[in-house]
């Protein structure tokens, strides 16, 4: 629970939430549907009710208009005053405005503002929800679940985010599940995903998670390119305790692969977790290599790699369907990994992914650490992404 505080208190600082434009969606349409400001105030009912008429108005009768006088001796002494009135009570300062009741401060809900839900603020909705990178299709079809049986009644910005958090819930919880582990060893887990979408410090958590939890985890830096790359692997492999198998720079990254099932076989290795260098997926020549890696691969087992993740940079945006297609054709993905949610407000993308491919959504990532990255919850990632505090 502790990570889902974190990604909601880190996800989307630095662009457009999605929450604050809910918020603005039901401050702009409240002003409109709100009754006339003097109908529910009871304060000048209440001020009058106790109060006499005005001092000035009462003064001029003091009393019943009295006979004639009979014309008496003018008394020796002081005239009698005559009898006073009844002093008039001071105007008492108004009551201050009634507290909200207990059920009012229970739900804390009174005093949000609320608009009705028409058409005018569904297509609000859809704007933001499209915005937010979540594509057209799924942002008409959340809407309208949204809109069913609710049409025309009053909702607050919290009613809106809850059933918008449902919806999304709804369609994320089918692909929340966590990486399969295989009796069969060593179970081969090929990454791939284009240049700094977060491969190799993805690689490195895994390993130490499942390292960790008991398993012998063997790494092979695959990307034979880049030394930088082969270095920060072998960081990772001390600080998680697992080795790093390498190649020379500029080694076919195929072979190398190669080489590395037959070491995690002979070692005993339950996971081999192998790198791969960092391609664009518009670039043929590339993906074509890594196709070459899966193929040689499967020549020492057919049944592997048995999962390959896909790493996702979740500031690309709808850029990430193509990258999920295309890898897809190239390397049978069989699960994603989504980075660098804390950095933008494009999460809304996870949810289209998962709505047009429904491929497992394994672990997300808000940040650097070792316990940034943890599998994947809908029901937290939805109030993460709505702005939903249900504590």
């Amino acid at each position: 629970m502790s990570f889902f505080r974190k990604m909601k208190d880190r996800m989307f600082k630095s662009s457009s939430k999605l929450d604050e434009g809910l918020d603005a969606i039901i401050e702009d349409g409240a002003a409109d549907a709100a009754p006339a400001p003097e109908a529910p105030t009871p304060a000048p009912e209440l001020a009058r009710t106790p109060e006499p008429e005005p001092a000035r108005e009462t003064a001029p009768e003091p009393a019943p208009p009295l006979p004639e006088p009979e014309p008496t001796p003018i008394a020796e002494g002081p005239v009698a005053a005559p009898t006073p009135l009844p002093a008039a009570t001071p105007a008492t300062e108004p009551e201050p405005a009634a507290k909200p009741g207990l059920f009012g401060r229970l739900l804390g809900r009174s005093s949000e503002p609320k608009r009705a839900l028409d058409d005018d603020m569904l297509e609000q909705l859809e704007e933001l929800l499209i915005a937010s990178d979540m594509g057209v299709d799924i942002a008409l079809r959340v809407t309208a679940n949204m809109a069913e049986g609710r049409y025309g009644k009053m909702l607050s910005a919290t009613e809106i985010k809850e059933l918008l958090a449902s919806e999304i819930t709804r369609v994320m919880e089918p692909v929340a599940r966590p990486l399969p582990i295989y009796p069969k060893t060593p179970q081969v887990v090929l990454v791939v995903g284009v240049n700094g979408s977060g491969k190799t410090t993805t690689i490195g958590k895994l390993s130490s998670q499942f390292r960790a939890a008991g398993k012998k985890v063997v790494i092979a830096a695959g990307d034979t390119f880049r030394a930088a790359a082969v270095e920060q692997l072998q960081v990772w492999g001390d600080r998680a305790g697992v080795p790093v198998l390498t190649a020379p720079e500029g080694s076919d990254p195929a072979a190398l692969a190669y080489d590395a099932m037959v070491k995690a076989e002979a070692d005993g290795a339950d996971l081999l977790m192998i790198d791969t260098a960092g391609r664009l997926q518009n670039r043929a020549d590339l993906m074509e290599e890594l196709a070459k890696i899966v193929r040689v691969i499967r020549k020492k087992d057919p049944d592997a790699p048995h999962n390959t993740l896909l790493v996702l940079d979740a500031t690309t945006g709808q850029n990430a369907l193509r990258q999920v297609e295309l890898f897809g054709q190239m390397a049978d993905v069989s699960g994603l990994v989504m980075t660098k949610l804390d950095g933008t407000a494009k999460g809304g993308v996870l949810v289209a992914l998962a709505d047009k491919f429904g491929l497992p959504i394994h672990a997300i990532g808000v940040g650097e650490q070792i316990d940034d990255l943890q599998p994947f919850d809908p029901e937290e990632f939805a109030d993460a992404l709505v702005g939903l505090d249900r504590s």
